[in-house]
């Protein structure tokens, strides 16, 4: 008697049913007689208790099949992480026959680990004599409204869905300083009463308090829609309307649970503006205070909810150096790879004490508010390198993660990074040691972007289901294997062109993930420890293969670079190596003075905020926006800060702007005129065509706007810049065409699909 098992025609299958795993087997034997039996002996292993015990029955015979006989039987039921080893007999009158020992981990095949990346860069000062910090941009208040307390507060519905959050911590000193009593230019002029402010103020508030995603912030809401068309034809808003333009500039960005309903907080409190947003207009000086206090209910928890679901064991709440520098670049500029055409490096800027000092003061932040060391950090942008994994290990980070085209760059040939069985785990960086290494994970680069760019584009239940499709189409291994697949991105930014922000997708996403019998969510550290009540096994360093010559490479490839993830997008133009200069001098300063981060703290905290990748990102043109000269206003701000709290005069060339003079033309800020030097940036809300010509319709252009978003406030906006124009130049006319469809579909009496001609003045002085 011969018998088999685990092939196609005598398969073992797994099936999850009534909260317990089963085993359904099927066996063959050959050749077909009276008096056949078929038994199975399985010892199961119960990791989370720590016992054995056996199991003994006997098969059922199937049906035959040509000179084969089949037989089958369930084992069960298992809890997840079992391990199950089992042998098979066969019994004829031509005596006995037995198989190979079979084994099988009761539990998920495969495991999902996703990050949230929340971040802001640092918007307010260090001037030694503010009385309080005052920020220039108001998107950390506004993204703790709709995001920061939302994203995570969510998870509490899906107690099945472990993820991982990111909190970067200048980002989280700038929350504390708001509920502190900080405040920013947006929000005084909110509390400012209609009746108390300048002409100059209700300047800023028509052209700056529309700035919300018009499709998602804006039009679902009529008043909002219709103070947009007013400004956007060139009508006056009289003092009610002001008002209501204060007020509806905050309602549209509060997370829609706050717009429908009331929310409990940690805290005890409620939060809730329904009765603003079911008032629609004709809002008093009261009710925009009452609504400003509901924001500060929230920013004061948003801390709470992340520690709460934390010490719940469902959320891991990870970090990255403080004022997310590029920390290979901090270490040493010199490991950058310049590999697009006309970008050098600058003078060698190379502090590894700064980057030391950046991943120091993330974890003294970190402990403050949650009351234990971080074990992992999203490294800013994912830029990695053998250079940086001293200061990791000098500070007990447990792991990192960065980006699939990071492995596919590392060692001395590339690893094949497309092949799952390499993506798909937990890998070790350091020497040769496990004892000195770091755990690090590298996300699938394109299932990431399709979330962070893509899905906001379609149904929330398909986006949700072409995930988990793809995750099993590419990813679910078979037999005994185990995958891991990280999904990282920007965990505020993306929510904007979604539909409810997000929150129907989240709802389809995590519903769908928290009842899935392939897949199990995870956060990295529960992956690396493994979770017995869970079935995830635990995947120790030891265990892990090492990665040679880790990349010094971030989560992007430079535009228009060759081939290849690098760190060209902070650095070899013009521009940023500019900045980078004037930083290396401020540092060098400081070194010749005997200036130290022990005799002058807060000069250091400058320092190192001007060190954080956000300004370098927009210099040059491998990125751009229409915020590039308030970018370079901080940048430089930053610096001339760290002279004057080091006692010293700063340079005449912090003064002076790094970027070209951009003018920003938008329906709600119609620009009359520019300077001979300055470009001219046309943005609005929809993707469209842009027809235009100068000093004339006799040279015609047709240009396609490009997807910009709204840099840090997540706005999904298109845009495209004009010039430098010709010295001779007087006028640029231009109209647009709107080409929202299929995406959405505007209205003809829509603000942008009024091809109305506009035109902008060319004027020899700054206009």
């Amino acid at each position: 008697m011969t018998l088999w098992h685990q092939t196609g025609d005598a398969p073992c299958h797994v099936s999850f049913e009534d909260g317990a795993w089963w085993l359904d087997l099927e066996i063959g034997t050959w050749p077909v007689e009276a008096g056949q039996s078929v038994s199975i002996e399985a010892i199961v292993s119960d990791q989370q208790k720590g016992v054995r015990s056996s199991i003994y029955c006997e098969a059922i015979w199937k049906n035959n099949n040509g000179l084969n006989s089949y037989w089958q039987t369930r084992l069960g039921p298992f809890k997840a992480g079992s391990n199950i080893e089992y042998s098979l007999e066969g019994s004829s009158a031509d005596g006995k026959a037995s198989d190979a020992t079979f084994s099988m981990r009761i539990g998920p095949k495969l495991l999902l680990a996703i990050l949230w990346h929340q971040h802001q860069p640092m918007y307010g000062g260090f001037e030694c004599s503010a009385a309080k910090d005052s920020c220039i941009s108001p998107w950390v208040r506004l993204h703790c409204i709709r995001d920061y307390y939302s994203v995570a507060a969510l998870l509490a519905h899906h107690p099945n869905v472990h993820l991982t959050i990111n909190l970067t911590p200048v980002l989280l000193r700038q929350i504390k300083a708001y509920v502190e009593g900080s405040t920013d230019r947006a929000l005084d002029l909110t509390l400012t009463p209609t009746s108390e402010l300048t002409a100059g103020d209700r300047e800023s508030i028509v052209t700056q308090f529309f700035d919300a995603d018009w499709h998602h912030e804006i039009y679902p809401h009529a008043r909002y829609k219709e103070l947009l068309d007013k400004r956007g034809h060139g009508l006056p808003l009289n003092d009610g309307d002001i008002t209501d333009l204060r007020m509806w500039f905050n309602l549209a960005w509060f997370g829609p649970e706050f717009q429908l309903g009331e929310v409990s907080l940690p805290d005890g409190t409620t939060a809730s503006v329904r009765r603003f947003v079911e008032k629609g207009s004709g809002f008093g000086e009261d009710d925009i205070k009452a609504m400003v206090v509901e924001q500060f209910k929230i920013m004061r928890n948003v801390v709470a909810i992340h520690r709460k679901l934390q010490d719940a064991g469902q959320l891991e709440v990870s970090t990255t150096p403080f004022y997310h520098p590029i920390l290979p670049l901090v270490h040493d500029t010199g490991v950058a790879i310049l590999d697009r055409e006309g970008t050098t490096l600058p003078a060698r800027f190379s502090f590894p004490e700064d980057a030391d000092a950046q991943i120091a003061s993330a974890i003294t932040l970190y402990k403050g508010l949650f009351g234990s060391r971080p074990r992992g950090i999203w490294p800013s942008e994912g830029a990695v390198g053998e250079s940086i994994i001293q200061h990791l290990r000098r500070h007990r980070v447990g792991w990192i993660a960065t980006d699939q085209g990071v492995l596919k760059r590392s060692g001395r040939w590339g690893y094949q990074a497309d092949r799952p069985e390499l993506l798909c785990k937990a890998w070790r960086t350091g020497g040769d040691d496990p004892e000195d290494c770091v755990s690090i994970f590298f996300r699938d680069t394109d299932l990431s972007n399709t979330v962070g760019f893509r899905y906001g584009q379609i149904d929330a239940k398909d986006a949700a289901s072409d995930l988990i499709g793809h995750l099993k189409e590419h990813y679910l291994p078979v037999g005994n294997q185990e995958r891991l697949v990280s999904v990282i991105l920007d965990g505020e930014n993306a929510w904007g062109s979604y539909e409810q922000a997000g929150r129907q997708f989240f709802k389809a996403l995590y519903t769908a993930l928290g009842v899935d019998r392939d897949i199990c969510t995870v956060t990295f550290s529960e992956f690396l420890d493994g979770n017995p009540r869970r079935g995830v096994g635990s995947h120790p360093l030891r265990e892990q293969e090492r990665v040679c010559d880790l990349a010094h490479a971030s989560w992007i490839d430079e535009c228009g670079s060759r081939p290849g993830n690098d760190l060209g997008t902070w650095i070899g133009e013009p521009e940023e190596n500019a900045a980078w200069d004037l930083l290396r001098e401020a540092r060098e300063c400081f070194q010749r003075s005997g200036i130290t981060p022990r005799t002058h703290s807060r000069a250091f905290e400058a320092i190192y905020a001007a060190e954080g990748s956000d300004w370098f990102w927009w210099y040059g043109n491998d990125q751009t926006c229409d915020s590039e000269p308030l970018f370079d206003d901080l940048f430089r701000q930053h610096l001339r800060s760290a002279y004057v709290l080091a006692g010293m005069r700063p340079p005449a060339e912090l003064d002076q702007s790094i970027v070209p003079r951009v003018e920003t033309w938008t329906f709600t800020d119609q620009k009359t005129s520019i300077s001979k030097h300055d470009r001219l940036r046309f943005k609005v809300g929809c993707p469209g065509l842009l027809t235009w010509s100068v000093d004339g319709w006799k040279d015609v252009k047709k240009t396609t706007l490009s997807p910009s978003g709204g840099v840090m406030a997540g706005l999904n906006t298109y845009s495209v810049t004009l010039g430098p124009f010709d010295e001779a130049a007087h006028s640029v006319e231009f109209f647009f065409k709107c080409q929202c469809a299929p995406v959405c579909h505007c209205a003809p009496d829509d603000l942008c699909c009024d091809e109305r001609r506009y035109t902008v003045c060319i004027n020899s002085s700054r206009g």
